[in-house]
Parts: structure tokens; C-alpha cells; sequence
């Protein structure tokens, strides 16, 4: 069933008691399995799979929501969304949760409203983003981990399965249990082509930052010139979302 509404490519294959509802935009190359739902101000980019019974688009799961709110989904190119994946509108006027390309997102993945997801993540199943989190490039989140929300996730993070995380996982780090910072994801960063000179660097950068006094430790790391990659970690410590970064320290 398609809505008037909608603006389909040609080619795009849509299977058996699927709905697409409203002012959705699908582009060419996309294969929608059965029984998907896809509603709203939806716009869906070239090469997606999106798999048996997910839904794209629904309302926010918010006691204050107002379904006349004009707000959407985003979804880049070339991603892979499992069965049951299911993503939700963004809660405010103009609001829109995205996710970029490339994505992997395995059966049963909830993304809150307003998350922004970058690019090639892997999300494995049953894993849940809460509202209003970044998730930046390249991380992988363990099945059945939870995220609270407003929080961010940096770039090659990679997070435990069955973890509960309230805070930020700083990029290149790896997170477990109920908030606990593990170390450095170096496995991650050598097969991502990172050099052992800008290894070293984002090393000393942890040390500093996330396994020390913070704001003795931001002191010191603002009179270093850091690279690039290591500087992405600064960044992050130096600006944490409303819910704190996490830590190795006992120390705030």
C-alpha cells in the first residue's frame, strides 16, 4: 500500500504488505522486505535494504510529543537495516534523525528520535539508542547494549554487549558493564590504518585525559600541539555532552 504521497524510484523493490504512508522519499537501488512500515517526512537514499518489519519513521515514544509536529527521518545511502529495526521521528518542529551510510544496523535495533548516526557503525542486535545521542564513525555497539540519552559516542568506540551506558564514550575507547571505561580500542585503530606515531599519540592523550585529575589533565593538553587524530580525543573530553564522559579515574 503507497500513499499518493510518496515518490518512489523506479526499481525499488517493495515486498508483500508493506505501507508506505506520507510524504516518504525512496531512491533507486533500495529493497523493502514485507511487512515494513514506512510513514511521515521519510526521505531514504540510493542502495538501502531495509528488512522484514522494520518501521521507519513513527512517532517518538515522548508523553509530550504532538503528532502535529512537522519532523522526520534521514537516511543516507547504502545502509543495511535488519528485521524489527525500528527509527523514530524527530520530537521537535524541523527535528530529523539521521543516519549516514554504510551502516549495519542487526535485527531488532531501536533508534530513539533525533539521534544522528555518522557513518559505517555497526550496531548488533537488539541494541537501543534513547533520544537525542550522536554516534559518530566506525564504532561497533555489542548486542543488547543500552545508551541513555543526549549522550555521545566517538569515532572507532566500541561498546560491550549487554552494557548500560549513561555517559559518553569518548572516541578510540572501549566501554562495558554499567559505565566503565575498559582502555583503548588499538586493536580498532591498527586495522583502521592508524600509524604507530599517531597511535603513540592518541595513547598519551588517554593517559592524560581519562585516566587522571580532568581538569588539571585539560589544562596540560591545551599546551600541546596535537595531531588530528589525537585532537578528536581532546575535543571530546573538552566537550562532553549534558551527561558527563566516562572515565578510568575516581576523580571527576
Amino acid at each position: 500500500m503507497i500513499s499518493p504521497e510518496a515518490h518512489i524510484a523506479d526499481g525499488v523493490r517493495i515486498g508483500p504488505y508493506s505501507v508506505i504512508e506520507g510524504r516518504v522519499t525512496i531512491a533507486a537501488g533500495c529493497d523493502i522486505a514485507g511487512h515494513v512500515l514506512i510513514q511521515g517526512k521519510v526521505s531514504i537514499a540510493r542502495g538501502n535494504r531495509i528488512g522484514w518489519g522494520s518501521i521507519v519513521g513513527a512517532d517518538p515514544q515522548d508523553l509530550h510529543f504532538d503528532p502535529l509536529t512537522d519532523s522526520g527521518v534521514e537516511i543516507g545511502e547504502n545502509n543495511t537495516l535488519r528485521e524489527y529495526v525500528t527509527i523514530h521521528r524527530g520530537s521537535h518542529s524541523g527535528g530529523m534523525t539521521r543516519i549516514g551510510q554504510y551502516n549495519f544496523l542487526m535485527t531488532g535495533v531501536h533508534l530513539a528520535h533525533d539521534v544522528q548516526m555518522g557513518d559505517h557503525n555497526v550496531l548488533a542486535n537488539n541494541v537501543l539508542l534513547a533520544g537525542h545521542i550522536r554516534v559518530g564513525n566506525k564504532c561497533f555497539l555489542g548486542g543488547g547494549a543500552v545508551f541513555h540519552q543526549f549522550i555521545h559516542i566517538g569515532d572507532y568506540a566500541i561498546a560491550q554487549g549487554n552494557a548500560a551506558i549513561s555517559q559518553d564514550i569518548p572516541p578510540y575507547c572501549m566501554a562495558h558493564g554499567n559505565n566503565l571505561l575498559a582502555a583503548l580500542n588499538v586493536i580498532g585503530l591498527k586495522r583502521a590504518g592508524f600509524s604507530p606515531e599517531q597511535r603513540a599519540e592518541i595513547k598519551r592523550a588517554f593517559r592524560l585525559l581519562l585516566e587522571g585529575n580532568r581538569q588539571i589533565a585539560l589544562q596540560q593538553a591545551a599546551l600541546i600541539q596535537w595531531s588530528d587524530a589525537a585532537q578528536l580525543l581532546v575535543h571530546a573530553v573538552e566537550n562532553p555532552s549534558r551527561k558527563g564522559i566516562l572515565t578510568r579515574s575516581t576523580t571527576p
